[in-house]
């Protein structure tokens, strides 16, 4: 992992919606972080630069959460655990967000507990070089 320095996350222009919101100029780069497509929601009306699946909890995990807050705490250690395993993606997502606005999109309901909210923790954080 590459190490950020604070300054460089303070800097960072991280954003959450839900892909029902309507998208906003200010939103910049705008990438689903869900794996499957929104129900009821079209390409253009999502208004997406990229959908990240790569970065989207896997299938099982998916089902075993189903968005029950009581299982939240599991399902975020599960999850950063299976985003360890991808930081080049990571990592891809966290430059952006230094760049200019990064908006990560997903349809889940309960706005608090979802994969995104646990995806922004960890692109806030900084890493510091081993050793």
């Amino acid at each position: 992992m590459i190490w950020q320095s604070n300054r460089a996350v303070d800097r960072m222009d991280l954003r959450l919606k839900r892909v029902y919101e309507a998208p906003a100029p200010d939103d910049g780069w705008r990438v689903l972080v869900d794996a499957l497509w929104p129900r009821g929601v079209s390409r253009a009306t999502a208004a997406l630069d990229e959908w990240a699946k790569d970065l989207a909890p896997s299938a099982p995990l998916r089902r075993w959460f189903a968005h029950d807050p009581a299982r939240f705490a599991e399902f975020r250690a599960r999850y950063r655990s299976e985003l360890a395993a991808r930081d080049a993606s990571v990592e891809r997502l966290r430059q952006r967000a230094l760049e200019g606005p990064l908006t990560l999109v997903y349809a889940a309901r309960n706005q608090p507990h979802n994969n995104a909210h646990v995806l922004a923790e960890i692109l806030r954080e900084t890493q510091r070089p081993a050793g």
